[in-house]
């Protein structure tokens, strides 16, 4: 069988046709998207987007058929792409050195892209849709569900690791009035949060969570824990125990996949996040065993769908105001928001928010939502 007819046999398993009116059609500009598809999978079909080699009205559907299928599974496995696995399962490739070199590869690509992407706020992760109608109004409810969860009350020390633009940060301070300071390996992250959050009681502070000291009554990842890596998840759970205090809680709100990994689509690992991981909901509770009593987890995995679809409509709708981003940067990116919502939208991937505390005589935890 061809590299052709096989792929096309994929396609007709998913109901993905080929050149016709359905918006979720593949139309092929070049032939050699078989092959390419064939021998690098997953990275080959985004590359080849990229460089213009087929189009497709409607990619989230498109990518959610083929998910539904698992369609990698149709196809032999390549040599670099097993030679990638294994090398995530023997190196650690979330060092510091790395993590901070991994970091800057994506937050660093420009403020001036984030601010015309995201909301008022910049909070680069999943909104909360449960009552919102604009992604301003999701992300803040995001913000307020995570203080409530977290039982916020003035004075309170809260540490946000891998605190972004500080939008989190910022609300926590202006509605709850705790003294909290954030964390990023990114400078020009904590560059533009220091900018934003002038005159609030916050520090923002460029540094690996593995170099922090101190303690805290609070502690909250948000989009953070992709970043840690298998090999570290046991040494951010001791981290955090270390900086929260015995009678503190601490949440992570983070994308899960259905099954354990130990590296990433290699799409995404090439051009997106460098050595991120997307763990498990086992991954997370089995490194967090022996440390902290797991008080309430929460699944609104399709909020992140609608999360990204906002994104995407954002930027595409600004896309003349940055002309230093070329068209294949501009596809590279839209294939990788309409991919990510894919992900969502065909529940291979979730969003969690998970709520743990130490253990020992404590009192009842009543999760909120």
């Amino acid at each position: 069988m061809s590299s052709k007819e096989l792929c096309l046999s994929i396609l007709e398993k998913c109901n993905v046709p080929l050149g016709s009116s359905e918006p979720w059609s593949i139309h092929v500009k070049n032939e050699k998207l078989w092959d390419r598809i064939t021998s690098q999978h997953q990275l080959g079909l985004g590359e080849a987007y990229m460089e213009g080699w087929w189009e497709c009205q409607d990619i989230d559907e498109m990518l959610t058929r083929l998910l539904s299928v698992d369609a990698t599974s149709f196809l032999k496995p390549s040599i670099p792409l097993i030679a990638s696995a294994l090398k995530s399962r023997i190196v650690n490739m979330q060092t510091k050195s790395k993590a901070a070199k991994n970091a800057k590869h994506h937050y660093n690509i420009g403020n001036d892209l984030y601010t015309r992407m995201l909301d008022s706020e910049m909070a680069y992760s999943c909104g909360y849709w449960q009552n919102a109608k604009t992604l301003d109004e999701a992300q803040i409810a995001k913000f307020d569900l995570i203080c409530r969860k977290l039982k916020l009350e003035k004075g309170m020390t809260l540490l946000d690791i891998g605190s972004g633009w500080g939008g989190f940060l910022r609300h926590a301070v202006r509605n709850y009035g705790v003294i909290a300071t954030g964390i990023s390996p990114a400078d020009q992250q904590i560059l533009l949060a220091r900018e934003k959050s002038a005159g609030l009681n916050i520090n923002f502070v460029q540094m690996d969570y593995r170099e922090l000291t101190g303690r805290f009554d609070r502690i909250v990842s948000v989009g953070m824990m992709e970043h840690v890596g298998p090999k570290n998840f046991k040494e951010f759970f001791a981290k955090c125990d270390e900086l929260l205090v015995d009678d503190g809680i601490m949440l992570h709100h983070l994308i899960s996949s259905t099954v354990p990994q130990s590296n990433t689509d290699p799409f995404f690992n090439r051009y997106i996040f460098p050595g991120g991981v997307i763990p498990s909901p086992g991954q997370i509770t089995q490194a967090a065993e022996g440390r902290f009593v797991l008080e309430d987890t929460h699944n609104f995995g399709l909020d992140y769908e609608t999360t990204l679809l906002h994104w995407y409509k954002n930027i595409n709708s600004k896309w003349d105001e940055i002309p230093q981003y070329d068209l294949r940067f501009r596809r590279m990116w839209n294939y990788y928001l309409l991919a990510s919502a894919a992900g969502f939208k065909s529940r291979n991937l979730h969003l969690n928010q998970y709520v743990f505390r130490k253990g020992g005589v404590l009192g009842p935890y009543t999760p909120v939502r």
